[in-house]
């Protein structure tokens, strides 16, 4: 029998895996993951979780009658030294959309012969074209094609036994996080969104107060799930929806997921947009750049309660609700005129499910720099915004205790409160919980001619 490498990236599963069914057919499958330091050493956090998942697909792998191999080293020189160890024909490996992956790629294509099969993405990230043949920068027309033309094949099958290839492993090594079944878990907890509170997506998918999201970014982002499964899921939870109401509602979380479809297509054709907008430069303010400012918004002590219970969210968890991402964003973009780029890179440090493509797409889409209808002019207000999708503060008062006993009409502005009443709710505003760093309505108006002058 012939032997092949399955090289393991963003495909943590053994349920619909390309690579990993392209290798079984060519014979005795190694799956291998290189813990490359290019990897470990952008966020500690998303270190503990890959390694907890690389430890549930071990376990999962040895049910079948294999396991992981583990290499630490770059992915060209591993690769190559397992090939000539094991006399494999191959290495077979999902393809990726970043820069820095796709030069890996090339690199390790140099060294042996690489059979890329699939995607971290349902699709294939140049799936569809404009008419002459060039690449989207319209959601909604992306998405338009994407549904009318291409082909929405249904998730393959997990495989069944594996045979024992007998390659020596490193050990693997720990975490802090529980290493459970992790796709179990992931598809379990598909089930359970699809039962229930995807049919009140298009309702409740911004409030932050409600658990009304299905919180499995983290596994698509790892390919702990696949994103051809959720959208599946999503095709046929819309089939079954047993309303008009509820068919919005499962089709709203079918066109969130072809966000990060469209994000990955705009990396994949437009790799400068990594460090550069998308638009053209000339569209940027002149930054403040602000590292005072820039500081209290990385730590949460902005002034403004729903920016502030982001960013604590963050910090402490690694995942925020992405209607509180967007209002963070928003904040240190246009009113404190931060460049988004020190967002984005902070970002990528915190967030468990922190993701290139989605994370420069929709940071991009904030500043208005990048694939947007609606470009500088949008500036969202975190008081408004926090009293329609937080409307009694909960989730406010979750994250910033200091404002735990604000009444709601106004606890997303403090500072509306007379003396007395803070010192009763023991929130003084400049001393239990920090003064508003900017004035909301100035900073907008210095925001919007910075990016008219710069048009």
């Amino acid at each position: 029998m012939s032997v092949a490498i399955w090289w393991v990236r963003r495909d943590l599963r053994l349920h619909d895996n390309p690579a990993l069914n392209a290798a079984l057919r060519a014979g005795t499958v190694i799956p291998v993951f290189v813990l490359d330091p290019a990897l470990t050493s952008v966020s500690r956090r998303r270190t503990d979780l890959l390694v907890a998942y690389l430890r549930a697909l071990d376990r999962s792998l040895r049910e079948l009658g294999s396991f992981l191999v583990l290499r630490r080293g770059r992915p060209p020189e591993v690769l190559r030294a397992l090939v000539q160890t094991s006399g494999a024909c191959a290495v077979y490996a999902h393809a990726d959309v970043s820069p820095l992956a796709r030069r890996l790629e090339a690199e390790v294509a140099r060294c042996v012969r690489l059979e890329l099969v699939g995607w971290p993405t349902a699709f294939p990230p140049d799936a569809v074209h404009t008419g002459d043949g060039r690449p989207y920068t319209v959601y909604t027309r992306y998405r338009q094609q994407l549904l009318a033309r291409a082909a929405h094949e249904p998730p393959l099958p997990p495989p069944g036994r594996l045979r024992p290839h007998g390659l020596p492993s490193e050990p693997l090594p720990d975490s802090p996080l529980a290493d459970r079944d992790a796709e179990a878990v992931a598809r379990q907890r598909l089930r359970e969104f699809a039962a229930h509170a995807i049919f009140r997506y298009h309702l409740d998918r911004d409030r932050l107060d409600l658990e009304a999201t299905s919180q499995l970014s983290a596994y698509l982002r790892f390919g702990v799930l696949s994103s051809r499964t959720a959208l599946w899921v999503a095709r046929e939870a819309a089939d079954a929806a047993p309303d008009p109401g509820s068919r919005r509602g499962a089709q709203r979380w079918r066109d969130e997921l072809l966000w990060r479809e469209f994000f990955a297509h705009l990396l994949l054709h437009f790799p400068h947009t990594r460090s550069r907008p998308l638009r053209p430069a000339a569209h940027e303010p002149v930054w403040e750049n602000d590292e005072r400012l820039f500081q209290a918004w990385c730590e949460g002590h902005t002034g403004y309660p729903v920016v502030d219970a982001a960013m604590r969210q963050l910090n402490e968890t690694g995942w925020v609700h992405n209607r509180a991402r967007m209002v963070a964003a928003s904040f240190l973009v246009k009113n404190l005129l931060v460049d988004w780029r020190w967002g984005a890179a902070y970002f990528m440090r915190q967030l468990v499910d922190g993701d290139p493509a989605s994370n420069i797409g929709n940071w991009q889409w904030v500043a208005g720099t990048g694939a947007d209808a609606v470009p500088y002019f949008r500036v969202f207000n975190p008081v408004l915004q926090g009293r329609r999708f937080d409307p009694e503060g909960r989730y406010v008062r979750r994250w910033v205790p200091e404002l735990s006993r604000v009444p709601a009409p106004y606890v997303h502005a403090p500072w509306t409160l007379s003396r007395d009443d803070q010192v009763a709710c023991h929130c003084r505003v400049g001393r239990d919980y920090p003064a508003p760093v900017v004035d909301l309505r100035a900073s907008r108006a210095r925001a919007l001619e910075r990016y008219r002058r710069n048009r």
